[in-house]
């Protein structure tokens, strides 16, 4: 994940395609310079304060879409000690604690199965489990957050008496419709990015959106799609790995900044820069987003990258005052 994760990798982008299209990844025009002035903007603004620690803004308003980590089932031949087992790891779950996991793999250089094992000792994830029994296989897609999530469903099985095998599968598109067919038994997901795609698979591309930034809600969608095509879940953790917009801790602390509401009252006008990549002025998740949702306006628009190198720089050398990042990225432990 993250430039040391999925979220910087081609992996990623063929993961979370469909959030990507509804907007997610992006900001600037194409064939501009990487820098430009919205007309909209207004007030003073905060200037960019550099700095090595960056810090999340909280989403209070509920502007990206709920991909909170779900165990999605199949229900072919399903055991309710696989819900049971997969519930044990999504209590244990929240962002910070993924954020850890990711750093253990990306930036410690851990394998998937060493910080999973590592994390369910700590946690006491292997512990009250039974009710199951013969092999099952869990899915995993190609990148490290999803191999370490696979990893943790692995441990919760068979300590609930299953002989649990994971399979790195690849994309989506390859290892949805084998869930559906019980080839795979179980696979994390993300709540938001999956009900969007059994959407669009029982509608079509154009249909109006079920997700939301509502995970309640999102989850009722998903369970009534994921119901007519044989799939089950569990409970959703409180880890989520959405888009996200971040600061400098430097940043924050000069503006006593917590929530994006925080960003709109105190910064929002021609001193603010926003960086991230080439789409977000046009993306609703994105610039437009931030306009409509936060009222947040910029006076400059640095182009850089999803969550990646390029806009983690701008924001760390004092260019950008707020840059589009991912929630999970291992690179934000502290």
């Amino acid at each position: 994940m993250i430039s040391n994760q999925r979220k910087v990798s081609m992996a990623l982008f063929a993961m979370t395609a469909t959030v990507l299209a509804m907007g997610l990844a992006a900001c600037g025009k194409s064939g501009s310079s990487g820098t430009q002035a919205p007309p909209s903007a207004s007030g003073a603004g905060c200037a960019p304060v550099a700095g090595d620690q960056l810090v999340v803004l909280t989403d209070d308003k509920q502007l990206q879409n709920s991909d909170n980590v779900v165990a999605a089932v199949s229900t072919k031949g399903s055991n309710p000690a696989v819900i049971t087992a997969t519930d044990k790891v999504a209590a244990a779950l929240d962002t910070t604690k993924l954020i850890a996991l990711n750093k253990a793999v990306d930036v410690d250089r851990k394998t998937p199965a060493q910080a999973a094992q590592e994390f369910a000792t700590s946690a006491g994830i292997t512990t009250g489990l039974s009710g199951g029994s013969g092999a099952i296989k869990v899915g995993a897609a190609n990148f490290s957050e999803s191999q370490t999530l696979a990893e943790l469903y692995k441990l919760a099985l068979n300590a609930a008496g299953f002989n649990a095998t994971v399979q790195t599968v690849g994309n989506r598109e390859l290892y949805e419709p084998a869930l559906e067919r019980g080839e795979i038994n179980v696979f994390p997901e993300y709540a938001a990015t999956l009900t969007e795609f059994l959407n669009q698979k029982a509608n079509g591309k154009n249909a109006p959106a079920k997700a939301s930034g509502d995970i309640n809600a999102t989850m009722t969608a998903l369970k009534e799609l994921g119901g007519k095509v044989g799939l089950s879940f569990g409970t959703p953790s409180a880890a989520t790995d959405q888009n996200a917009f971040a600061t400098t801790k430097a940043f924050a602390d000069k503006y006593s900044l917590k929530t994006l509401s925080d960003f709109a009252a105190k910064c929002s006008g021609t001193a603010s820069v926003l960086a991230g990549p080439a789409e977000c002025p046009q993306r609703p998740f994105c610039q437009p987003g931030l306009q409509s949702k936060y009222a947040i306006t910029f006076g400059a628009f640095h182009q850089a990258d999803a969550g990646g190198p390029q806009t983690k720089t701008e924001l760390k050398t004092g260019k950008a005052s707020l840059g589009l990042v991912f929630s999970s990225d291992g690179s934000l432990a502290g």
